[in-house]
C-alpha cells in the first residue's frame, strides 16, 4: 500500500477478497453503505461502518494502478457524488506525488 493515512490497515489483500480486492478485480468503484453486509469485508478499522473504494488508472490511460480505500465510522456516508469526485481525484492526487510518473 502507498500513502496512508489513519490506523494501520491491512498491508496485502489478495485479489477479490473485501471491497477493495473486488475493486481490484471490477475496476470498477464500489459504496458500501454497511460494511457488514458486504460478503467478505475485511474488517482493518473495527470502527470502519461504510467505505467507498475507486480504482486508479495511470494519468490518460486504462491501466490501473490500484485502489483508493476511504472508511468512515457512519453508516451510509459515501454516495455518488463522492464516487465521481473521487474518480476524478485519484489519479491526480497519486499523479501529483510522482507514484505514477
Amino acid at each position: 500500500m502507498g500513502p496512508f493515512q489513519g490506523r494501520v490497515a491491512c498491508m496485502h489483500i489478495p485479489a477479490n477478497k473485501g471491497v477493495c480486492g473486488h475493486v481490484a478485480v471490477t475496476k470498477k468503484s464500489e459504496i458500501v453503505p454497511d460494511v457488514h453486509q458486504f460478503p467478505g469485508h475485511i474488517a482493518c478499522d473495527a470502527r470502519s461502518r461504510s467505505e467507498i473504494v475507486v480504482p486508479v488508472f495511470w494519468p490518460g490511460t486504462n491501466r490501473f494502478f490500484g485502489v483508493l480505500d476511504l472508511d468512515s465510522p457512519y453508516l451510509n456516508h459515501f454516495d455518488v457524488m463522492d464516487r465521481n469526485y473521487l474518480e476524478q481525484l485519484a489519479p491526480l492526487v497519486f499523479g501529483n506525488q510522482g507514484l505514477l510518473s
